[in-house]
């Protein structure tokens, strides 16, 4: 099934042609949907979207729990035209509605449960779109249930490859989140890669571990559907309690596995991995932060058989970089992975602070060009001109923020994050190394460290750690081992315990909450 497509609607198009009684969707209690069925349901949104007065280049929210309904929706919406705007149903409202006002969508899709308090906040911000409203969600019966009064028939719109497909909002250092526009163009480009560098087949069963709103669902849902696979969706509650999810993966019998390292990290270490077979498991994909080298270890001796990736790219590029694991880890290594060579639909350029090309082996800012870079920032020109470096052609390179070493091979190896780089008794101190070397100690589970501004001693750093066993380490002992492992400018000055760290809803640390509770 490689084809060139012009739109991401041609992707299910083409699978309901070809295999139309094949599974495109499978949900978890509620049941599957076949390729004719799902083609059928998003025409029938379609018809209401339309009848709404939705056309080319508006927006629709989806407020809704991940399911056949919310994904029959995705493509109901694309079929009009339209831009998909998919906000997190775990989030709070307020947060939903400045999203989905700020991007002014035309119609928001959504649960019954959540319509009450999206409508009050919606009305705050002066914002008055039309809602569709199910009364749940589940197996697309509820979709069905409120599509039940037919729309007139309208025409797919067919979508143009440069039109906007969806709008993923990320959170802004403003403290407002702002929306990474995506084309049709940049999606394409990313799938046609996947399907040239991993080869998916008909007969494929892809994880759907990622909630809709994070840039990780694009490949979730669109390289098994070009392809007549099947999209495997996993739930927020059993996606996050590795003692469900690891049989499930077993159950369901997934080939191709995409997550974030943190997932991957907490199946290893509290899924009882050995209990099941995982036999028809054959690819496993990981991105969005730096997989530690101990969990990393020993998910490959539960799991030895599949290939392993490591995928790099914020959601402004997707997936920009890629990296394949060795079939054995050395016992001898501590630092992650590389995050490898230029997928083959980008360019990467490694720049100095003036914009300037550095020599390999030299540290520089990590950006990329080419057909799967955002458009831009909804409604921030300035947020994103500041965003692109534009060279002597005019070509734009997208400044990553993360600082990368390219070694001889043409590898790259991440360093740092601008933004969590400080300075500390002069020395310049990479939060993440610190973290790197407090993952070394065999009692920590998770590490994640932020720096504090303090009248009286510049910079303090904290670190907070999660810890196998009834009873943590002793600070003495961890500042000891740390003083062993690290830069004595490195050593944490504070260490905080927690039963588990604070996740974000795509399943990363989350250091805002972090730095909420250092200041408390």
């Amino acid at each position: 099934m490689m084809y060139s497509a012009n739109s991401l609607v041609e992707y299910l198009e083409h699978s309901a042609r070809a295999r139309p009684e094949a599974v495109a969707a499978e949900e978890q209690g509620a049941g599957v949907i076949r390729y004719r069925e799902l083609d059928e349901l998003s025409d029938r949104l379609r018809d209401r979207l339309v009848e709404l007065g939705v056309g080319r280049a508006d927006r629709v929210g989806i407020y809704l729990h991940k399911s056949i309904d919310s994904l029959a929706c995705i493509f109901g919406i694309l079929k009009t035209g339209a831009a998909y705007v998919p906000v997190d149903p775990g989030a709070p409202a307020a947060r939903c509605a400045y999203i989905l006002g700020d991007c002014a969508v035309k119609v928001v899709i959504v649960e019954r449960d959540l319509a009450g308090a999206l409508q009050t906040e919606l009305a705050d911000l002066g914002a008055a779109p039309a809602l569709v409203e199910l009364a749940g969600v589940g197996g697309g019966g509820p979709l069905r249930e409120a599509l039940r009064s037919a729309s007139p028939p309208a025409e797919t719109a067919t979508p143009r490859i440069e039109d906007l497909a969806y709008i993923l909002y990320t959170s802004g250092s403003t403290g407002k989140p702002k929306g990474v526009m995506l084309t049709h163009r940049a999606a394409i480009s990313f799938v046609d890669w996947c399907s040239e560098a991993f080869q998916p087949e008909p007969d494929d069963r892809f994880s759907s571990h990622a909630p809709f709103h994070f840039d990780l669902s694009i490949l979730d849902l669109y390289v098994p559907i070009k392809h007549g696979a099947t999209v495997v969706l996993i739930s927020e509650e059993i996606g996050k309690d590795p003692l469900r999810l690891a049989p499930l993966i077993a159950d369901s019998r997934i080939t191709v596995w995409y997550s974030t390292p943190s997932i991957l990290s907490f199946l290893a270490q509290f899924g009882r991995m050995q209990r099941y077979d995982y036999s028809t498991l054959r690819t496993v994909l990981f991105a969005g932060e730096v997989f530690p080298v101990k969990h990393l270890r020993r998910l490959k001796s539960l799991l030895p058989e599949p290939e392993y990736y490591n995928l790099y790219g914020p959601t402004e590029t997707n997936v920009c970089t890629y990296h394949p694991i060795p079939a054995v880890i050395p016992d001898d290594r501590e630092t992650p992975y590389p995050i490898g060579k230029a997928c083959s639909h980008y360019r990467i350029r490694v720049l100095d602070d003036a914009g300037k090309e550095v020599p390999a082996g030299e540290e520089g800012e990590l950006c990329g060009s080419g057909p799967g870079v955002m458009e831009g920032y909804w409604n921030l020109p300035e947020r994103t001109a500041m965003a692109f470096r534009v060279d002597e052609s005019g070509e734009r390179w997208y400044r990553t923020g993360d600082i990368v070493v390219e070694e001889d091979d043409g590898v790259y190896v991440y360093l740092s994050r601008r933004d969590r780089m400080v300075k500390k008794r002069g020395y310049r101190v990479e939060l993440g190394e610190i973290e790197s070397g407090l993952y070394r100690h065999p009692d920590v589970r998770e590490a994640a460290v932020i720096a504090q501004q303090d009248d009286d001693f510049g910079v303090r750093t904290i670190a907070f750690l999660s810890c196998k066993g009834e009873e943590p380490p002793s600070v003495l002992e961890l500042k000891r081992f740390c003083m062993e492992n690290l830069p004595s400018y490195m050593v944490p000055d504070i260490f905080r315990f927690l039963a588990v760290l604070p996740k974000t809803s795509t399943d990363k640390v989350d250091y805002q909450s972090l730095k909420e509770l250092a200041a408390g």
